[in-house]
């Protein structure tokens, strides 16, 4: 099991590495057209277009700063402890499915078996913290029995 906690936590290192690249690639991609950008004798469409491309570096730089927080994260994280309460790096198999603490990345579905990659700031997240297997809890009206923690 100690293998598929570093699976997930590799897997969640990877999507962090590849949002890095998405985000700084369209970074340049914008930064790059402001360059090109000429000025015509249509100077409030020139300005407007710089202000666009502009906005959506300030929006990726946003984005950057957030995934920069998930990988400082994720560093923190030793995927070979375990411990009998939900704590980042923990994988909690429940009744109403599994997941990894670490980072909000979506599901990775690892050996024919789905895991949510969530954050202990999302609500599941929220709910799983300093549980332990046997617990209960409810989520948007859905019971769910924590069967173990690795």
């Amino acid at each position: 099991m100690k293998d598929l906690k570093l699976e997930l936590y590799n897997l969640c290192r990877k999507y962090i590495a590849d949002s890095i690249n998405e985000i700084e690639a369209a970074i340049t991609d914008r930064r790059e057209a402001i360059r090109n950008e000429t000025k015509s004798s249509m100077g409030d469409k020139y300005e407007t277009t710089r202000e666009m491309l502009q906005q959506d570096i300030n929006m990726n730089m946003e984005r950057l700063n957030k995934v920069k927080a998930d990988e400082a994260i994720l560093q923190s994280i030793n995927p070979k402890l375990s411990s009998p309460a939900v704590v980042p790096g923990s994988l909690v198999q429940c009744s109403n499915g599994n997941f990894y603490i670490a980072i909000s990345a979506g599901h990775f579905t690892v050996g024919g078996t789905k895991y949510y990659a969530v954050s202990v700031s999302s609500p599941i997240g929220g709910q799983l913290r300093g549980k332990q297997a046997g617990d209960i809890f409810v989520l948007n009206g859905k019971t769910f029995t924590i069967d173990k923690i690795l």
